[in-house]
């Protein structure tokens, strides 16, 4: 009977997090880096948020966090509508600060930062943006955010709307792992889901970038040359 109580108690403490990466925003669409830029998503982003917010309409959620950017707020504005609930807004949730990245198209930061956007490519845990935030940094900012939210949600269903780079540096300390496996960790499409587990001590990974809401038109990732490319370099065998 203990071991049953216990079981039962384990369970009911248990956080779960829903990841919701923002839907398409117009630097990912014009293929600008906007990192702390706070453009708003596109039309084909707002079917996606609709598609997402759909997709989680039956999926128990007791909470929503939202990065305070645009483009992830107006996301979460689809889940809240679907759920009833409100959105709190978290600075400490945004994507890295570009510095002087912010508002350049990668096919410029090619040129005038060869040396930084091989690090972003090649070796991301090690980069440091131009006047903006490290990596390093960067990843203790949201680990620091999300710990803080699972000491006040423990035990809950938390949906939380972040960024592609959050999500891959997050997915790091979720799979306890260096920031430096984060090549390991694919981009996920605009309004990809990751599910994981907490359940005091550690993570478990549920659910990776899931993207069944989507379709091939509706993708954003799925449709552009670089990440054909991309995929070609670092997963081959996919």
């Amino acid at each position: 009977m203990t071991g049953i109580n216990e079981k039962r108690k384990d369970e009911l403490m248990k956080t779960k997090l829903i990841i919701v990466r923002h839907a398409e925003a117009v630097g990912n669409a014009i293929r600008e880096f906007h990192g702390w830029t706070d453009s708003s998503i596109t039309e084909k982003g707002h079917i996606q948020a609709k598609q997402v917010a759909e997709r989680l309409k039956d999926v128990p959620i007791d909470v929503i966090y939202s990065s305070s950017l645009k483009r992830t707020m107006q996301t979460a504005r689809y889940i809240s509508e679907v759920k009833g609930l409100p959105v709190i807004q978290r600075d400490d949730l945004k994507e890295i600060n570009g510095g002087l990245w912010e508002g350049m198209t990668w096919s410029e930061l090619v040129k005038a930062f060869p040396k930084e956007y091989e690090n972003w490519e090649e070796r991301p845990h090690m980069h440091l943006m131009p006047e903006g935030e490290s990596m390093k940094d960067f990843q203790k900012r949201l680990i620091n955010a999300v710990t803080d939210i699972l000491d006040k949600e423990k035990g809950k269903n938390v949906c939380i709307v972040t960024h592609g780079t959050a999500i891959r540096a997050l997915m790091c300390w979720f799979l306890n792992c260096s920031l430096e496996d984060i090549v390991k960790v694919p981009w996920c499409d605009n309004t990809a889901v990751t599910i994981v587990d907490h359940n005091g001590e550690k993570f478990i990974v549920d659910i990776e970038g899931d993207t069944c809401h989507l379709d091939d038109e509706t993708s954003t990732i799925k449709n552009q040359e670089w990440y054909v490319e991309y995929k070609k370099k670092f997963f081959p065998n996919e």
